[in-house]
């Protein structure tokens, strides 16, 4: 076992991919088509003056009526069709709304909509959803809805809570958002956090929240003139190109050093690799460049024993250096045990906080590696009962059992489990 993973277990099955013009059926063309115009939209409207909220309502809506009427008769122009579909739902939404006669005869003096201009709201769209005002929860999931295109359904399947709850959440942060210009600066440092939380979520119902992730933030990094957002798009890569081995048929992790390195995906690989390079070359390192360097260094393995461990040390002092993180220096104590042995590895372990996650999961291995098979069959019990998902416990679970079973064959006393531990 080498390092620890740090993404959870991806569900194994294959995320749905776009649809063969001239084979499969138009709806799933149409639906990669709806999602990519979706921002576009939106932003058209709110540079007319509609309120986010309303508009993002409209645009749903505009959606609806493209998917029922586009698989019959596509449109010439897919997007000026939506934003004049969408501008009429606005329309007839601000004028059954009485309350707001006077914003009525406003937008009733606005010519029908013409040709759409060609400015593209969809950067300033990113800052709108990842407004510091929101929760990261909530900045999730109005990312998805206004710039990915999701239902609500769809946000609310991925994230395993009921429809209602997440059309509540979504409503909440579309008011707090409401009085937002498009035209104010944003924090391209929020959008990339909440970017990555969505990568991070992985596979999930009938969405891919991580190819979702790497579509948004391929756009985003082609609208910034930054080299972070291509770093995290490099990280990103990386880490999904080696999704295919990371899992047993039976849904149970692979380690990293265990991993069948013919199924990673090349391709990704490649243009990770080039990304970063491209990132790396205009010297203003950031958090994302760094990790994207260490996934970097894994790829170009070809085996776990060839693994550049020293470098990938190096890379994390400039990732504790960038961030101060205290995950970035428990992931360090890792390739620190990898490159200098688990003793070392536990030294550089001592100084942080055990109840961070992972930390004894962590833990454990180092002690595993040293040999020191009580402790480390004690602490994989109690990772096990800390694990964040099934996938996660099921391993820890199997690493304790496998060390007890040892214990047992020499003739040592097995340790106790850990309260509520499985050993």
């Amino acid at each position: 076992m080498t390092a620890p993973d740090p993404r959870p277990a991806p569900d194994p099955r294959p995320a749905p991919g776009p649809a063969v013009q001239g084979g499969a059926p138009p709806a799933a063309l149409d639906e990669a088509l709806l999602r990519e115009l979706t921002p576009a939209v939106l932003g058209v409207l709110v540079r007319r003056g509609a309120d986010f909220a309303t508009a993002e309502d409209a645009v749903q809506e505009a959606l609806l009526d493209a998917v029922r009427a586009w698989p019959a008769d596509p449109p010439r122009d897919p997007r000026g069709w939506l934003v004049t579909a969408a501008w009429r739902r606005f329309l007839d939404v601000t004028r059954a709304d009485t309350a707001r006669r006077r914003r009525e005869d406003r937008v009733d003096r606005e010519p029908e909509p013409g040709p759409v201009p060609g400015a593209d709201d969809t950067l300033s769209l990113y800052f709108l959803c990842a407004h510091p005002a929101l929760s990261p929860s909530s900045a999730v999931a109005l990312t998805l809805r206004a710039i990915g295109g999701l239902t609500t359904r769809q946000i609310a399947r991925a994230y395993l809570v009921p429809e209602a709850t997440m059309a509540q959440r979504i409503s909440r942060a579309k008011r707090t958002v409401s009085g937002v210009r498009l035209d104010r600066p944003g924090d391209v440092a929020t959008v990339l956090r909440v970017l990555y939380l969505v990568f991070n979520e992985g596979y999930s119902s009938d969405v891919d929240l991580a190819a979702e992730a790497i579509r948004l933030t391929r756009r985003l990094a082609a609208a910034v003139d930054h080299p972070e957002p291509a770093g995290l798009l490099a990280l990103m890569l990386l880490h999904h190109a080696r999704r295919p081995a990371r899992t047993a048929p039976d849904g149970s992790l692979v380690p990293l050093a265990e991993q069948d390195r013919s199924r990673w995906d090349t391709a990704a690989i490649a243009e990770g690799i080039g990304i970063l390079h491209g990132a790396l070359a205009r010297d203003r390192l950031g958090e994302y460049q760094a990790q994207a360097a260490i996934a970097a260094l894994h790829a170009d393995a070809r085996t776990a024993e060839e693994t550049d461990w020293p470098q990938i040390v190096e890379w994390y002092d400039e990732l504790v250096r960038l961030t101060g993180s205290p995950v970035a220096r428990l992931n360090r104590a890792v390739a620190v045990g990898e490159a200098d042995g688990p003793r070392a590895g536990l030294a550089a372990l001592a100084g942080l906080d055990p109840d961070l996650p992972r930390f004894t999961a962590v833990a454990a291995w180092l002690h595993d590696r040293a040999g020191d098979r009580a402790d480390a069959a004690r602490l994989y019990a109690e990772a096990a009962h800390r694990a964040p998902n099934l996938a996660e416990r099921t391993h820890l679970t199997r690493q304790a059992a496998r060390l007890n079973a040892e214990a047992a064959g020499s003739g040592e006393t097995s340790p106790e489990p850990a309260a509520g531990g499985d050993s």
